[in-house]
């Protein structure tokens, strides 16, 4: 069992790390997040042996948390499939998403980011497939494609809702007379 204050460390770590890496993108030091935390760099490294323990435990916190918010809007689902999907862009603009892509490399990823992952992808693709079913997302498109490049502009450091970028491409899903849907 954890003693109270080594626990409230831990989630100050936590918390501290998964606001800087939505904030900055991956890049974020070790330093400035204990920093950040209010603790010595020791502290964090005693509750975190290396960086990747840490980004795995907030992958996997953070895709819980994804997996659980669309289950719930597809759970309670008013209006459309297309405000479905606004609303996980939306909620995905304020997660490290950047931060998951980050696993990916010569170590593979946990098996339980790995089974989240899958999960969250399943759960997309049932909100692509109904969007398009409904016609308020083009089908030319498949839902694999469709989810490709929603996954490309929300997994940008910094990705937000309301940029720029991720407007255009929600712009250019949505569909529309001119394409005939």
């Amino acid at each position: 069992m954890m003693r109270a204050d080594a626990r409230r460390n831990r989630e100050r770590i936590l918390m501290t790390a998964l606001e800087l890496f939505t904030e900055r993108g991956p890049g974020v030091s070790m330093e400035e997040i204990a920093q950040g935390a209010g603790v010595g760099v020791g502290t964090l490294y005693r509750h975190f042996p290396d960086r990747r323990a840490m980004v795995e435990e907030l992958a996997e916190v953070t895709l819980e948390g994804l997996r659980g918010r669309i289950r719930a809007r597809l759970d309670e689902r008013r209006g459309t499939y297309w405000d479905v999907l606004l609303d996980v862009v939306r909620y995905c603009a304020w997660q490290p998403l950047a931060l998951i892509t980050s696993l990916a490399g010569p170590a593979p990823p946990p098996p339980a980011c790995v089974k989240l992952r899958d999960e969250v992808g399943e759960l997309m693709l049932e909100i692509v497939a109904g969007a398009q079913q409904e016609g308020s997302l083009r089908r030319d498109l498949s839902p694999e494609q469709v989810l490709d490049v929603v996954s490309a502009v929300i997994r940008r450091p910094a990705a937000r809702f309301d940029d720029p970028l991720t407007t255009v491409v929600l712009d250019g899903l949505r569909a529309s007379a001119r394409r005939g849907a």
